[in-house]
């Protein structure tokens, strides 16, 4: 015999649980419609899996899919399926029952969540995404029958204390949820959900990719999508949503073009991706991606309010665009989807940035991206150059951030340099044209390449062919102080630390050499010492250059010194620190630092000398682009000194 019609109550604990998820949880009320579906479309892949292992099971499956069907007289929504159904027992267990145990304690977790999303997800951890549907209706109504039995059940609730259960006869296989609307309430973020037009963007927006056809009778002609109004005859049933799931298929089955196409959807780019990476892992966490590269950079790509990050989806229902969790912020251009077959629909971007499924994930999808562009390089020099002028400075990002993909990220570095006017170089070209016995990569930042280039640093090595990397990114102040190496081999600013290029091409260099450079020594040091004490406000040291070919002086930075432009940088970011003070390094063969030196000699006692020594400061931080402390004074020195010549 059939049951009879029951009347329960929902525990006092349940009943808190479900006003939270109805009231409070859910900031978007549209994705109560996500949530049945998604129900809808597991239980279609139960009826399909049971029918394969189970051949007593006598059900159709040639036409699975999912109806969704509007009475605007009765103000009912209902989502229908053709899918596995349920008994009498798993209707209490999954749908009377929010839980069976344990429901104290959820509550005291979302009570102690420190926001909406955390609390959201803690819900979709418990299994209860149907209850979203008491967001925009009144009653919700569910009839279900499971395949292989022959007894319905209908089970109905208003969400406030109570539910009935009850038989349903002559109910056909699969599950119903009808839902009695309240009205739309723009300010209480309640759509109208008898509208055509909603329910299709709905649908678009977060079940497209749902492998099952979603369908909904065609509005009758005449209707405007807009208010509602109808005055015809309804025509043909229409699919929502496209089911191209092209992450799911396997990638000998999806041409470029169909890729393309894909891209352009989800990025707004009308141009083709530079490189598409398609990928499927499975074992303890499946999860299928396919990403793109951009063939230029977005407008936005540098501002401060940029997303970034993939699409997320869980089993072809999509969570939320730009998952963060997903992607660095130095690959924020790289668009596509990840679709993770075990994560909660609920989930919110705190659990992900803490879950270690995901990080893993993330760090797997990185390499694959980094891969994927290690092998543009060496396929398609070109194409890679391309893509190096549009991101070439937020990868390199990546080498402050990701000290996991370092060495990576440094093979893929492509720098100007003194080799080629025309043509960058990579890390690795660099390396295998150093000279015998050089083991420092050298370079030099600087704001563009011709002040670089007329650096006074860059005269020694100039003169002695050494090549140097001209890096004029912002981001090169940091990288290239900040990372120690490549190969083996470490980097080296020209314009900090000791520079003995000798040393570099015989070894210690031979003794004439340091017989000659000792002796200079001596006869510099009393102007040496002189200078240190009469430019004490300006600089940590004077001393002889060996850096120096043709112009009189300049300043060097200690080994672990900031730049001046990193100082700058910090400064613009509001970070106030004492200024840093360098080495002025004269050239001793240069016609003003010998007539200084003759100067001094004679009469170290002149006054005019210390108006000279201010001079060849400021010409020197002038040489590199610098800012001279005083601009007035140093014109009024430099007037009075050329009035004298004349």
């Amino acid at each position: 015999m059939a049951s009879p019609t029951e009347t329960l109550e929902f525990q006092a604990e349940t009943r808190q649980l479900l006003q939270l998820v109805i009231h409070s949880i859910y900031s978007n009320k549209d994705i109560f419609l996500r949530e049945l579906i998604s129900n809808a479309s597991d239980a279609l892949d139960k009826l399909r899996l049971e029918s394969l292992t189970d051949t007593g099971l006598a059900v159709d499956t040639s036409d699975l899919h999912i109806t969704l069907e509007v009475d605007k007289e009765a103000r009912t929504l209902t989502v229908r399926d053709n899918g596995i159904g349920m008994t009498r027992d798993d209707v209490v267990d999954l749908i009377g029952t929010i839980a069976k145990s344990g429901t104290a304690s959820l509550l005291a977790k979302i009570k102690e969540a420190k926001d909406a999303d955390a609390a959201q997800s803690l819900i979709g951890q418990f299994g209860v995404g149907f209850y979203s549907a008491f967001m925009v209706a009144d009653k919700v109504t569910l009839r279900t029958r499971r395949a292989g039995t022959e007894q319905g059940t209908v089970w109905e609730s208003d969400g406030e204390g109570t539910y009935t259960i009850a038989p349903g006869d002559g109910l056909p296989v699969g599950t119903s949820v009808t839902l009695h609307l309240k009205p739309a309430d723009g300010e209480d973020g309640l759509g109208d959900y008898l509208a055509g037009w909603k329910i299709r963007q709905i649908v678009k927006q977060y079940s497209d990719f749902i492998r099952w056809p979603i369908r909904m009778a065609a509005e009758p002609v005449g209707t405007d999508a807009g208010s509602g109004a109808e005055d015809g005859a309804a025509g043909a049933p229409e699919t929502l949503n496209s089911m191209k799931a092209l992450w799911a298929r396997p990638r000998s089955e999806v041409t470029q073009a169909e890729y393309n196409e894909f891209y352009q959807q989800i990025s707004h780019d009308w141009q083709e991706p530079a490189e598409t990476i398609h990928m499927r892992a499975e074992g303890t966490f499946e999860y299928e991606a396919l990403l793109f590269v951009p063939a230029h950079a977005p407008f936005d790509l540098f501002s401060r309010d940029t997303k970034r990050g993939v699409q997320l989806y869980v089993k072809r229902v999509f969570i939320m665009d730009d998952c963060d969790a997903l992607m660095p912020n130095y690959l924020r251009f790289v668009k596509g989807v990840v679709d993770a077959h075990d994560l909660s629909l609920n989930v919110s971007r705190e659990i992900l940035q803490h879950d270690r499924q995901i990080t893993a994930v993330r760090r797997r999808l990185v390499k694959k991206v980094l891969t994927a562009l290690k092998d543009m390089r060496a396929a398609n020099p070109d194409a890679y150059a391309k893509l190096w002028d549009q991101f070439g400075r937020v990868l390199k990002e990546g080498l402050l951030e990701d000290r996991d993909n370092t060495g990576t990220l440094l093979e893929l570095v492509s720098a100007a340099s003194t080799h080629d006017a025309q043509k960058p170089t990579t890390l690795r070209e660099y390396v295998e044209r150093m000279k015998d016995g050089q083991d420092t990569i050298y370079y030099l930042t600087g704001e563009n390449r011709q002040m670089v280039e007329n650096s006074p640093h860059m005269e020694a090595f100039t003169a002695k062919g050494y090549e140097v990397l001209i890096l004029t990114d912002p981001v090169d102040e940091v990288w290239a102080d900040q990372v120690p190496a490549f190969d083996g081999h470490r980097f080296q600013s020209i314009a900090k630390g000791q520079v003995d290029l000798d040393g570099d091409a015989d070894g210690d260099g031979n003794d004439e050499a340091k017989a000659e450079k000792a002796q200079r020594e001596e006869d510099f040091a009393a102007l040496l010492t002189w200078l240190r004490t009469s430019l004490a406000e300006h600089v940590k040291d004077v001393r002889l250059s060996t850096r120096l070919t043709t112009s009189a002086a300049c300043l060097v930075g200690d080994a672990n010194d900031l730049t001046p432009t990193l100082e700058k940088m910090y400064r613009a970011m509001g970070q106030e620190f004492p200024q840093v003070k360098r080495n002025l390094e004269l050239n001793p063969t240069h016609p003003l630092i010998t007539a200084l030196h003759r100067a001094h000699k004679a009469g170290p006692d002149d006054p005019a000398l210390a108006d000279i020594a201010e001079l060849v400061h400021g010409s020197a931080l002038l040489a590199e682009g610098g800012d001279l402390p005083d601009p007035a004074r140093f014109t009024r020195l430099l007037t009075d000194r050329l009035t004298r010549t004349l």
